[in-house]
């Protein structure tokens, strides 16, 4: 089972990005962030007529989270990150896929840090925390999907002295990630990828693609079930070089969930 996430930041103007590599790697399920367009803007029949199913949660101009399965559609069981009612941003949902419960997120930038952003970005990741235990304690096999907006470690960022008061990168956003992972998930990429130099994203401007000045923020997190299901862990590096890119490339994990592990 190949599980997907993908930051496509605006699905208007990358659906043909989207649809490419679709039909190029098939994965079987697919969390995609920052769709930027309001529910009835959503390709749905775009996507049916290469073979996939979605649900979606749009919001205009902002946002937005969808999950894709490829010949099934993905039985939705939330939308919205519960703990806080009056939260109307388009950041996550939830589905169940051939027996998998998968949870796509699209987390809080947090800039400019510190300020009301900031403040917002962590109560969100408290929030998720809370949700995420209360996940682990179900025992469903579960994965984590999706735009984290966090560098964990030094490792994860070019040339990280840079980044010290960014919101993505502050103490405060790398020690919720970590209480998270505490809980027993485990960072897929980078279990796969102990000691490499692996990124997921690279800004538009100074050449960043062509310099590999780029920053790992996309993750896919894994209940203590399936991790040991875990064969490989991938990022679709080259598709950040394409025409019109998104600023994000995909990041995939393949699970062998027949065969003895």
């Amino acid at each position: 089972m190949r599980i997907a996430t993908f930051n496509i930041n605006g699905i208007g103007a990358r659906l043909p990005a989207l649809l490419q590599w679709l039909q190029e790697t098939q994965p079987d399920v697919v969390c995609l962030q920052e769709l930027k367009a309001p529910q009835e803007k959503f390709p749905e029949a775009a996507l049916q007529e290469i073979g996939y199913e979605a649900i979606w949660h749009g919001q205009k101009s902002w946002n937005g989270v969808a999950i894709l399965a490829r010949g099934v559609k993905p039985i939705e069981v939330g939308r919205g990150l519960p703990g806080d009612p009056e939260d109307e941003q388009s950041r996550y949902i939830e589905a169940v896929v051939n027996g998998v419960l998968i949870c796509g997120l699209y987390l809080p930038n947090g800039n400019p840090a510190p300020g009301p952003k900031f403040d917002y970005k962590l109560a969100w990741f408290e929030r998720l925390i809370t949700h995420a235990a209360g996940l682990m304690e179900a025992g469903t096999p579960t994965v984590i999907a999706g735009d984290f907006n966090v560098m964990p470690t030094d490792l994860d960022v070019y040339k990280p002295e840079r980044w010290v008061d960014d919101a993505l990168f502050r103490p405060e956003t790398r020690e919720a990630f970590h209480r998270l992972l505490a809980q027993g998930w485990t960072d897929a990429l980078r279990t796969m990828h102990p000691g490499e130099t692996i990124y997921t994203f690279w800004d538009y401007f100074r050449n960043a693609y062509g310099r590999n000045a780029g920053i790992r923020i996309d993750h896919l997190l894994l209940s203590p079930d399936l991790a040991p299901h875990l064969k490989k862990a991938e990022v679709d590096r080259d598709v950040r070089g394409r025409e019109k890119p998104s600023d994000h490339a995909p990041v995939w994990i393949e699970l062998d969930l027949d065969g003895d592990h």
